[in-house]
């Protein structure tokens, strides 16, 4: 069996529709509040749309993608019983294994099938792939265009350099997090030698490089002692790069890692007794938090668009979804690409690419942390960002990930204009 093949091995069929704009009104209360005339505002009641979810879900980094996966299918079936157009989305995922090979041959056949909108996140390498590999179809394919929904890959490039109309991105990119991480950091008096330590790919290169510029901006003082990128997904046994941190006296890590190159990473430092602190980008994402464990309070800290605590709805939602699946909810972005994707249907009346694109771009919703806006320059969300901290669970920040007993409590909010970074993007538009 081809390991792309849409079969029922890789790929899991489900009819849903996209949240409503808002996060903080429920669908359910919306029906039940006037259904008859939320029916007949809808424009495109009944209209199905494809789309594929193409990431990993087997190999080091498949807990993630799999998690991911729940992620998709609880907010399907959460939303779908209204969003503003009225529409049914047809959703699939398969499984790329990592790879930008697998993930090209996975998008021909999600295209041959008929799919006009395509998911994707982990990994900017993948991602890299997919915006060439649709950009030219798109070209190619007058009437035929499909727009990418990037969730998760945070290169700088891809809402710069390789920034493309049919490209929007729901994440945060390198570049605004560690904007917001070294605000912090630079506050922080106690930092004096910072290590380097990244996958050797993309984002874990802009992690570096961004990281250097913003120090020595904000804190020429610190001192940066060593730098390392290793293979993405290879590395088994992180115990020599921390003893490389130790000997070069780090008092702190800066890591762009993620899934199992954090797990073990922070797993190896807690057995070799390292008490330098942490400043992650992932350490909420599936098995870090079981790494971390007690050993890590007030010593990791993880810059992101969400955390555990967010309130409100989102914190119903998060117990609910822990209930159902006996896993953690982390990847806020897949609410907001149904947000804006049936919003913007909705205010265009349709569902052609072309048309939905023009009705993304520079659109503001307000979702789970406040007002967002999808840029119309770069297709980047302009969005808020938190720095929060390993700490014990409490009344206060109840939510425990894996059961761990500690939780990631918010330290500093950031709102967008703090978080915002300038783009380079000269985007070739349709026409």
């Amino acid at each position: 069996m081809s390991r792309t093949t849409l079969s029922s091995r890789r790929l899991l069929s489900l009819s849903i529709a996209a949240a409503i704009v808002g996060v903080g009104l429920p669908a359910l209360a919306q029906q039940k509040a006037a259904p008859a005339a939320a029916a007949a505002a809808k424009p495109l009641q009944g209209q199905v749309v494809k789309l594929v979810r193409i990431d990993p879900l087997s190999g080091l980094l498949g807990p993630v993608g799999i998690s991911q996966r729940k992620g998709y299918e609880y907010f399907a079936d959460k939303f779908n019983a209204n969003n503003p157009a009225g529409v049914k989305f047809e959703m699939s995922f398969i499984d790329n294994k990592l790879s930008p090979t697998e993930s090209l041959n996975a998008l021909k056949s999600a295209l041959d099938q008929g799919v006009r909108y395509i998911i994707q996140g982990n990994g900017s390498s993948v991602a890299l792939a997919l915006i060439d590999a649709i950009n030219k179809h798109n070209e190619r394919n007058p009437g035929k265009e499909v727009i990418y929904l990037n969730d998760s890959a945070v290169d700088p490039d891809l809402t710069n350099s390789k920034c493309s109309y049919w490209h929007f991105r729901f994440d945060a990119d390198t570049s605004m997090k560690m904007e917001a991480m070294t605000t912090f950091m630079k506050t922080q008096p106690d930092i004096k030698k910072v290590y380097l330590l990244s996958q050797n790919y993309s984002h874990g290169v802009q992690v570096h490089k961004y990281a250097k510029e913003n120090l020595a901006n904000k804190r020429p003082d610190i001192q940066i002692v060593g730098e390392d990128l290793h293979p993405l997904a290879q590395v088994r046994d992180f115990a020599p790069y921390i003893a490389k941190i130790k000997a070069a006296g780090a008092d702190t890590v800066i890591t762009g890692n993620w899934g199992s190159d954090l797990s073990l990473l922070i797993k190896a430092a807690n057995e070799s007794g390292y008490t330098g602190k942490f400043y992650t980008y992932y350490a909420g994402v599936t098995g870090t938090p079981t790494a971390i464990g007690q050993n890590g309070a007030g010593r990791v800290y993880q810059i992101a668009y969400n955390h555990y605590n967010m309130g409100g709805q989102m914190d119903k939602w998060m117990a609910e979804f822990n209930q159902k699946y006996n896993d953690d909810f982390y990847t806020g972005s897949t609410i907001r690409i149904f947000e804006i994707l049936s919003q913007a249907m909705a205010n265009a009346k349709s569902t052609d690419p072309l048309k939905v694109a023009a009705a993304m771009e520079g659109l503001k919703f307000t979702s789970f942390n406040g007002e967002v806006e999808m840029r119309k320059t770069d297709h980047q969300l302009q969005q808020p960002l938190y720095l929060s901290v390993w700490q014990k669970a409490d009344k206060k920040y109840p939510y425990s990930p894996e059961k761990t007993g500690m939780t990631m409590v918010p330290v500093k909010e950031f709102p967008n204009y703090v978080s915002s970074t300038p783009t380079s993007c000269q985007m070739k538009r349709p026409g």
